[in-house]
């Protein structure tokens, strides 16, 4: 009948509605889960690329002090690095490099970059034609670099914001991470081996 005819074409309607929200949050779900999996993977890379270039630090001088004419070996501050390291061939020329990590704000947020350099002769040497800096992470929300060392009483000391002693390296760098999304990446903390056997430490940090 009419009715029964009525009722089915409603039931049936019912059934594709709810048919098509199912297929419709199983497509945002995926969706969703991509893109984290997308993020944490350069999540990994990025850290794994920073461990890797961080931890083999060399203790070479690049640059020396206006004044008193000490090397400079180690800059730290809370938004920039520079340290020299050897280059892999796949990355550059080889050889020692000057490592620049710096923190960029630009229109997305902040942008973590890295730059190469050449150095010879304990300085740096300047090329024709400079790569760009290369980008590491971009769309970033915070990114905090702190560096420590051992004190006085031959501890390993707190977390400071600035590496002042240019001549010599820290023993450990930490770099914090929030990413667009708010997500906090998990603290990268890296230790540098040439730090432990230069520059007056008489140990190694606990």
């Amino acid at each position: 009948t009419l009715i029964e005819i009525l009722v089915a074409t409603v039931l049936l309607a019912a059934a594709m509605t709810l048919g098509f929200a199912t297929l419709r949050a199983a497509s945002a779900a995926a969706t969703r889960g991509e893109q984290q999996s997308q993020r944490n993977e350069r999540m990994r890379a990025v850290e794994g690329f920073l461990r890797r270039r961080i931890a083999s630090a060399l203790p070479i001088s690049y640059d020396v002090v206006e004044g008193n004419g000490s090397p400079v070996r180690f800059t730290g501050g809370p938004d920039r690095i520079r340290f020299v390291a050897d280059l892999p061939a796949y990355l550059g020329r080889g050889g020692p490099h000057l490592h620049d990590i710096t923190v960029v704000e630009d229109d997305d947020g902040l942008r973590l970059q890295i730059e190469f350099a050449v150095v010879l002769a304990n300085e740096v040497n300047a090329e024709r034609s400079p790569r760009p800096p290369e980008l590491l992470a971009g769309g970033l929300r915070e990114v905090k670099i702190r560096y420590r060392a051992l004190d006085a009483q031959n501890r390993i000391g707190d977390w400071e914001d600035t590496w002042e002693q240019n001549d010599r390296m820290p023993l450990q760098v930490r770099i914090d991470i929030v990413d667009g999304y708010g997500d906090r990446w998990p603290p990268l903390v890296v230790s540098l081996p040439q730090a432990a056997s230069f520059g007056g430490y008489s140990q190694a940090p606990i």
